[in-house]
């Protein structure tokens, strides 16, 4: 008898959890929207717009154009779908269409990256409704992979900073007298003259047609401090007026220049420290050579070698990095790259990170 009670209740609940509505969806009175509209005091059909330009917006700003799509120049467009569900999150992510080289991974990779954006900004999506109700919608979204001309001229800041250009910003004197004039003014920090430290900075200047110049970027590849970047910074805004400004379409305009300066150390204490500093300049230089001629093996093994004398060498991580990713070997790239942001912030290793770490 007490068996059969059993079954009875059973029986008697099986109605009830058959009320709860577990449908997907295709079609609803009112579609999912994408957080950031709802505080407006406006129709649904205004509110699913702002919606639909916040989700493109989500979707543009953490898409990663995959190398190897940019490599094939791969374009075209991934379709992908999920489930809104009752409480504002997605379910069911999948790739409905793919293009290849790696773009069907990355929208996917996107779409499983939003619920936690939105926990972590406390949004969700306002949920699909029938009859009132929310219910599990299903969403389809087409991610478009389109490899856009770059402009003539970029916006550092307030900044404009042609980056084409018919003639390219130069020194008065040329080069020599480009040296000459760092040679003169670089000062070496007086705290550190007996420390030893040895290294290159890269910089890059803002030159204006007026003769004003900035420095935009400075890469501290040997990690030297802030007392030798401020030496380098003081040496490289005295140039000012020392340049020939680009020109552009027939008009001068602001333009950007690379300049590269080394730091010495004088003291007797030091040529131990200038001999390796030497040594391992000339490995990574023949092994650029090499790996640009053809010989991509041997190039790596000269850059390894320069790289065993001077382990956190950004600029040295950086050669090798590019090398392994000329030749596709992107979990190697991947690592040099790694290891460079935890010396020193460098932009363009910071945007080839997502596309490489995979």
């Amino acid at each position: 008898m007490k068996q059969l009670l059993t079954l009875c209740l059973l029986a008697f609940s099986l109605p009830l959890f058959s009320q709860v509505d577990t449908t997907i969806y295709k079609v609803v009175e009112e579609q999912p929207r994408f957080p950031g509209c709802e505080m407006l005091d406006t129709t649904i059909d205004v509110k699913n717009q702002c919606a639909q330009r916040a989700l493109l917006s989500f979707v543009n700003q953490n898409i990663n154009y995959p190398f190897e799509a940019r490599d094939k120049n791969v374009e075209g467009t991934v379709y992908v779908s999920f489930v809104v569900e009752k409480d504002g999150y997605i379910s069911n992510a999948k790739l409905l269409k793919d293009i290849g080289s790696g773009c069907g991974d990355e929208a996917m990779r996107v779409l499983n990256g939003m619920n936690g954006a939105m926990k972590e900004a406390r949004l969700a999506w306002a949920p699909g409704k029938s009859k009132g109700k929310p219910v599990r919608t299903l969403v389809s979204l087409p991610i478009k992979f389109k490899l856009e001309e770059p402009s003539d001229f970029v916006f550092v800041g307030a900044d404009t900073v042609f980056v084409t250009v018919d003639d390219s910003v130069t020194y008065k004197g040329g080069d020599a007298a480009l040296v000459a004039f760092f040679d003169k003014n670089l000062k070496y920090p007086v705290a550190f003259k007996d420390s030893c430290r040895i290294g290159t900075m890269d910089m890059t200047l803002l030159t204006e047609p007026s003769g004003y110049v900035r420095v935009l970027d400075l890469s501290d590849y040997w990690n030297l401090g802030n007392e030798f970047r401020w030496e380098a910074v003081k040496a490289a805004t005295a140039t000012w007026g020392q340049w020939n400004a680009a020109t552009r379409k027939g008009r001068q305009v602001p333009s950007s220049a690379t300049i590269t300066v080394s730091f010495r150390p004088d003291a007797k204490r030091c040529p131990q420290a200038i001999s390796k500093y030497e040594q391992a300049t000339n490995l990574a230089e023949e092994g650029s050579k090499m790996f640009n001629e053809g010989q991509q093996e041997a190039g790596i093994a000269k850059l390894t070698e320069a790289l065993a004398l001077f382990p956190n060498n950004a600029n040295f991580l950086y050669m090798r990095g590019q090398a392994y990713m000329n030749m596709k070997k992107l979990t190697e790239a991947c690592q040099d790259f790694q290891k460079i942001r935890g010396i020193v912030y460098i932009d363009v290793v910071e945007k080839l990170i997502p596309l490489l770490c995979r």
